[in-house]
């Protein structure tokens, strides 16, 4: 089942149980689906699905730190819910030993020694993790390898 199908099925199912959070979450990646697939003119494949449902973990990641900075607990857990829903539809990321596995081998194989070499690592890294890969994760990591040398 694509990821298309899997939001239809999912949607008429939060009808059905009255579940306004998960509702709310699928209503919201279809909407931004039908945005994108209107700015470009063509339908939307998987991944540029799952390119969106990215930005909108990043969203209610954003939404909670703010949330919790203003002490509004119930809507902390509200978009907390949100992400966690969202986040099904995700491919397993790697976790940090794979992460930083990968960039010292990248590393080793490019001969990268400095800061400069940073944008060649992340892509040679980027490329073998795959679109699951927390970007900000690789980044960090590429940086303190770097650093590290």
């Amino acid at each position: 089942m694509n990821i298309r199908d899997q939001l239809q099925a999912d949607l008429k199912e939060a009808m059905r149980a009255k579940d306004e959070v998960r509702l709310e979450t699928v209503r919201a990646v279809r909407a931004a689906v039908l945005n994108r697939e209107v700015e470009l003119g063509r339908a939307t494949d998987d991944a540029e699905i799952l390119q969106l449902i990215r930005g909108l973990v990043k969203q209610r990641i954003e939404s909670i730190t703010m949330y919790a900075d203003g002490g509004r607990q119930d809507l902390v857990e509200r978009e907390t819910r949100g992400k966690q829903l969202l986040e099904g539809y995700l491919p397993a990321a790697p976790d940090a030993a794979v992460v930083e596995s990968t960039v010292r081998a990248v590393i080793a194989e490019l001969g990268a020694s400095s800061m400069k070499d940073m944008g060649a690592v992340m892509k040679a890294v980027s490329a073998r993790l795959g679109p699951s890969a927390d970007g900000k994760l690789v980044s960090n990591h590429v940086k303190q390898a770097l650093a590290g040398k």
